[in-house]
């Protein structure tokens, strides 16, 4: 009986040969088209964990870290990753969660189940757990990997390995230091900005999420090595967090470092493009000129986009990347983080876009035909869609009430006087570098045999000390 062979040669046809093409020739044409380069004077590092994008909240939940897949395809699809040094950041671990959050709120973090509810009093989480910030299995290792992703960017900003550092996965600006609130349960931004800290002596922090980013401003409440400048929406009694008014700016006592250095832009619902601009331009040009930052930290929540599934604002994808574009071109070392957004799609639409901003190239609208999962951006299959047209929420934010905040902002830095004193500030450590320096003398000491002493004198992951 003729035998058949069960697996026959293959030989893949040359490029050009055929139109069947394969994954890595479609990328290549894409950074072609495109005229994807490396950015000349400037390095963007691009920071992502994939483990973290398998986490669920639940069926019912608007929160999805799946939309980081969709981001993330995107950006590989238009070969973006071809001008970004690329990184798998590791899970943040203890000893770096607690330099900001209390060590029993990240005890109960790392050890509770969604089963322990059935032993809860009165079947109610501590911490505000429960309906928006649900316990979910991987609960831990969700905010491990996000919180390292972005201490990972801070540090290669600070190391000065990356002028540019991007997480999209970070941004969650709600955590408080023993509290979960808005889908937040570690406060990635807090942790990262404690990094900076360590090298810079003022950061810039910029929130364009939807919802005022609360948890940021309470953070560095009382001291004026960082100022907050967060554009949100602003109803104290329906719409969530209820904080960040005109008047909210800082310690009402003018003794308090801190004073005046919280500054909020409450807008109403529906404002467009060009008005948010603008406006954004407005109320940065002082803000620089006036604190003079060493470093900015910016979060591009997705909420503040039309159409959101939570949001309020009538936003497209181009005018919110004209902030991140705006801050870009002040020249400083800049943390680009994710945050809000729950319409999946324009999401990962929106990030892709800010992506290609921060590596300074303008990408083409249609989407690359090979992108993974494209039928979730049917039917249009584009970067932009309109998302203003037609419009969900009348614009409510009248010119007068515009020009009112730009002077309110600009009075409250009045009162700033100029670029802060770095004296008797606290400095956190730089965990990584501090362990590395700490390694090294052991396996010196190993080598003289004296590995004993040593260790019992010092102490690995050791809180920082005050700097005079």
């Amino acid at each position: 009986m003729t035998r058949t062979a069960v697996v026959n040669d293959y030989n893949h046809p040359q490029p050009g040969a055929t139109s069947t093409l394969t994954l890595d020739e479609k990328v290549a044409r894409e950074i072609r088209n495109n005229g994807i380069q490396r950015p000349q004077g400037y390095t963007v590092s691009f920071h992502a964990n994939p483990e973290v994008e398998k986490m669920h909240f639940g069926p019912k939940h608007p929160m999805k870290p799946w939309r980081l897949t969709l981001t993330n395809k995107l950006v590989l699809a238009y070969g973006m990753h071809d001008a970004m040094d690329m990184y798998m950041p590791r899970a943040a671990d203890y000893d770096e969660m607690i330099e900001y959050h209390k060590d029993d709120y990240i005890n109960f973090l790392r050890t509770i189940t969604p089963k322990d509810k059935l032993e809860l009093e009165n079947n109610q989480w501590p911490y505000n757990m429960g309906d928006d910030c649900p316990v979910f299995d991987g609960l831990y290792d969700y905010c491990s990997l996000y919180s390292g992703a972005s201490l990972d960017a801070a540090r290669k900003v600070t190391n000065n390995q990356s002028d540019i550092a991007i997480n999209w996965s970070g941004g969650l600006h709600h955590a408080k230091r023993a509290e979960a609130s808005g889908f937040c349960y570690i406060n990635d931004i807090v942790l990262a900005i404690l990094q900076l800290l360590y090298h810079h002596p003022r950061v810039l922090y910029i929130d364009l999420d939807v919802h005022h980013g609360d948890g940021v401003e309470q953070a560095f409440w009382s001291t004026d090595r960082v100022m907050t400048l967060s554009l949100h929406k602003y109803d104290k009694l329906q719409f969530f967090p209820g904080t960040g008014g005109m008047d909210d700016t800082g310690p009402r006592n003018n003794a308090n470092p801190g004073a005046h250095h919280s500054l909020n832009v409450p807008l109403q619902d529906g404002i467009h493009d060009d008005e948010y601009i603008q406006l954004f331009k407005d109320v940065m040009d002082p803000c620089i000129a006036t604190y003079r930052p060493t470093a900015v930290v910016i979060q591009c929540g997705g909420d503040s986009l039309g159409g959101d599934r939570l949001g309020c604002f009538n936003l497209n994808i181009r005018a919110h990347g004209a902030c991140v574009e705006y801050t870009k071109r002040l020249g400083l070392p800049m943390l680009v983080l994710g945050g809000g957004g729950y319409t999946p799609r324009n999401v990962a639409r929106l990030w892709a876009h800010e992506t290609s901003v921060c590596i300074g190239t303008d990408l083409q609208p249609s989407l690359p035909p090979h992108t993974p999962f494209i039928e979730h951006f049917a039917p249009d299959k584009t970067l932009y869609p309109d998302l203003s047209h037609p419009a969900r929420y009348d614009n409510k934010n009248s010119e007068k009430y515009l020009r009112d905040i730009v002077e309110n902002i600009h009075e409250q830095l009045r009162y700033v006087e100029g670029s802060p004193s770095v004296q008797l500030q606290y400095v956190p450590p730089d965990l990584g570098a501090l362990r590395e320096e700490i390694e090294r003398e052991i396996e010196q000491e190993k080598e003289a045999g004296d590995v004993g002493r040593r260790k019992k004198e010092r102490g690995a992951g050791g809180r920082g000390e005050y700097a005079h």
